[in-house]
């Protein structure tokens, strides 16, 4: 077993988070609209930046800011859509991050935040984003090159300009392909990593606490020395204002991908549960807990040793900078 606190520790840029949503500055109420006290209010937009239960909504037809406040009391429902988003619906909660599209309605605060009672989304378009994300990292990625080749000075300047003209046509192209991806049943352990990454990794974020939890060959049930070490992270993170949590689940390459995706998935899933059930964490505190098969391994798969490290999951709490300060 192993049990870690980290204090002060500092994480690194994302680009694509910090290209996509700037560096954002803590505010629990930001500068923006603000939601007149016991008034109905509604906002439709993306969600710019999560600070605990308070996620900022970018409003899709003005730009200005919302504050929209997560409660025990918010109803979090995903729209029919043909991709799989969760398995179950109480997980939809965890998908208030960045980068997502939503539709909230509720009553305004004395914060001037919108205390959300509904907020709707449709798994369709959050896969669409993500693939348009990917899609733009790649065509940014071609058009570098084609510049490279022509700062270069190619003695073929017909050869020079196809390739600048076919990284043209392949970034016009990006958003029918996005759509296309967007219809795939299910989002791949890729992409939900790089939906994680859009939290942890912005900067306004830190680390303030981390667990590694094993499993045996196999299995996915926590044993006693497990529940203790996760028991103590809650413990040490009780009365922490705003924090969030990430769990990600792994395997170890024995057994088929399909096997070792559905093992690490359901690691996650039971270390989500008992720290819902056991340590009555929030189930809206964690940040889309999901499985990556054998990826990502802790120690080489070579020996018995290295398997016992990589059949794991890895608990982080995070917070936001301007909280933990």
């Amino acid at each position: 077993m192993k049990f870690k606190l980290r204090r002060g520790a500092q994480v690194l840029w994302f680009a694509l988070a910090v290209i996509l949503f700037g560096n954002l500055a803590y505010s629990a109420t930001p500068k923006g609209r603000q939601v007149e006290s016991d008034k109905k209010g509604k906002v439709q937009g993306t969600i710019a930046s999560r600070n605990g239960d308070v996620v900022t909504v970018t409003d899709k037809k003005s730009g200005s800011l919302t504050a929209v406040l997560i409660t025990d009391n918010t109803k979090i429902v995903r729209t029919h859509g043909k991709a799989e988003f969760f398995r179950h619906s109480d997980m939809d909660v965890t998908a208030m991050v960045p980068g997502l599209t939503i539709n909230a309605e509720g009553i305004g605060n004395s914060k001037g935040q919108l205390a959300a009672s509904k907020i709707t989304f449709n798994p369709d378009e959050f896969a669409i984003e993500v693939a348009e994300e990917q899609q733009i990292t790649a065509n940014k990625a071609a058009a570098s090159q084609a510049q490279s080749s022509a700062n270069q000075g190619l003695k073929d300047v017909k050869v020079a300009q196809s390739t600048a003209n076919a990284a043209q046509a392949s970034a016009t192209s990006a958003g029918h392909e996005a759509q296309a991806a967007g219809t795939v049943a299910v989002m791949d352990a890729g992409a939900i990593r790089m939906v994680n990454q859009r939290v942890s990794d912005l900067a306004d974020y830190k680390t303030v606490a981390e667990a590694g939890i094993y499993f045996p060959s196999d299995g996915s049930t926590l044993d006693a020395p497990a529940k203790a070490d996760l028991d103590t992270l809650a413990a040490a993170i009780s009365g922490t204002e705003g924090y969030l949590v990430e769990v990600a689940g792994y395997a170890s390459t024995t057994g088929s991908k399909q096997n070792n995706q559905k093992l690490s998935e359901a690691r996650a899933a039971a270390v989500t549960q008992y720290l819902r059930e056991k340590d009555n964490v929030p189930m809206r505190r964690f940040v889309i807990p999901a499985g990556y098969g054998a990826s990502h391994p802790a120690a080489s798969n070579s020996d018995p040793q290295g398997r016992a490290l990589n059949r794991r999951v890895d608990v982080k709490v995070i917070v936001n900078k301007g909280l933990a300060e």
